[in-house]
């Protein structure tokens, strides 16, 4: 790795890491904007890495919340008939509806809580890693995110653990 680092390099390094949260303003934005930020900067090594770094995180991310979802899905599906009946009781008996007349509330209100909160981890986790590797490419650092799964190749880790920090 070319040990020049110019303040440019460390800013758009920064930037393909800031860009990920363009997702909550456009849909996908987490995967196209630090994509193109990435692709018009690739013959920089310094960049190169961490565009391929940030879209490994993001694919990463992706990938637990949809596994969170996998792994609620039956219990979904084990509530849904309850669910049916929930709605025909609210339907019959508009207004009056009391807690003893809905079924299995309290598995709802579990499995939400666990979805919510195996979210939240994954929001928290990932604003973590986001400004962490933001950081460090600022300060002209390469940076490995935690629990990140290598889809894309890197050469950060045939280096020695002296060079970079994580």
């Amino acid at each position: 790795m070319d040990t020049t680092i110019s303040e440019n390099q460390k800013n758009v390094a920064a930037l393909v890491h800031l860009s990920t949260f363009t997702k909550y303003f456009f849909p996908f934005g987490n995967f196209i904007a630090p994509l193109l930020l990435w692709t018009f900067n690739k013959d920089k090594p310094f960049i190169d890495e961490h565009g391929k770094q940030a879209i490994n995180f993001q694919l990463s991310i992706l990938l637990y919340a949809l596994c969170v979802g996998i792994i609620c899905l039956p219990f979904v599906i084990i509530f849904a008939s309850d669910f049916i009946s929930l709605v025909d009781t609210i339907d019959h008996s508009v207004g009056h509806v009391s807690i003893h007349e809905i079924k299995n509330l309290s598995g709802y209100i579990l499995i939400f809580s666990i979805a919510v909160l195996l979210l939240f981890g994954i929001f928290v986790f990932e604003l973590y890693g986001v400004i962490s590797a933001t950081i460090q490419a600022a300060k002209g650092k390469l940076y490995q995110y935690p629990l990140s799964i290598s889809f894309i190749k890197t050469t950060i880790k045939n280096q020695s653990k002296n060079e970079h920090v994580s």
